[in-house]
């Protein structure tokens, strides 16, 4: 896989992180923190045409990122597992009004005994806050077809950044993937990529070591 590859990142306790960050800790069901909305511009109340007039301009909703604002920037590390020893470049920045987290990845793995030819991967990804279930949900498009689909996974480690797919596309029934992130420090992290076959446990397919190079 990897041929699935790649399909192949939680909880941070987000109150603390939060509040670390500077950011709210009270969201609304629908990813609204109402503290820094006004009330003439909170979306579920109603404003009159003279409260209208008063807000010129586009109105940026704080969302709850606190617990992966660290990643943006670029990354760069080594990255091993099935495919070899490789090398992975990856970049985050917050796009359309920071609602989503954007994710750029490519994985470079040189000629080896067991593939002649190496391997390049490129991903892209999406990270969004679902104020729903309260939750991060991360999409993920390789070049390969694949899509995946993970939902954050709750966690009591501060540190770590666990998601698990929910549906992936483009692969027979039954796979499933996990990302776990360690964070070493605010400029440096470990990713874990693990596969499960169909009534198969995970299984690590490869992990890389990133730093923050800007």
């Amino acid at each position: 896989m990897r041929r699935v590859r790649h399909l192949p990142l939680v909880s941070f306790r987000e109150g603390q992180e939060s509040k670390r960050e500077g950011f709210p800790t009270s969201t609304s069901a629908d990813g609204y923190n109402s503290a820094h909305v006004p009330a003439q511009q909170h979306p579920a109340r109603h404003r009159s045409s003279s409260d209208t007039s008063r807000c010129a301009g586009p109105r940026v909703q704080h969302r709850p990122f606190g617990p992966l604002r660290f990643l943006a920037g670029a990354w760069r590390g080594d990255q091993a597992g099935e495919p070899g020893q490789g090398t992975a470049e990856r970049t985050y920045q917050f796009v359309l009004n920071d609602r989503f987290l954007q994710e750029t990845n490519t994985s470079t793995y040189p000629p080896h005994d067991k593939n002649k030819a190496g391997e390049v991967h490129h991903h892209m990804s999406m990270i969004s806050y679902d104020g729903a279930r309260k939750r991060f949900v991360f999409r993920q498009f390789h070049t390969e077809g694949f899509v995946n689909t993970y939902v954050q996974e709750q966690t009591t480690d501060a540190k770590t950044i666990v998601f698990v797919t929910e549906a992936i596309e483009n692969i027979p029934a039954g796979y499933r993937a996990r990302e776990t992130y360690t964070i070493l420090s605010n400029d440096e992290f470990r990713e874990r990529f693990e596969i499960a076959e169909p009534g198969r446990e995970f299984e690590l397919y490869s992990e890389a070591h990133l730093k923050r190079i800007r």
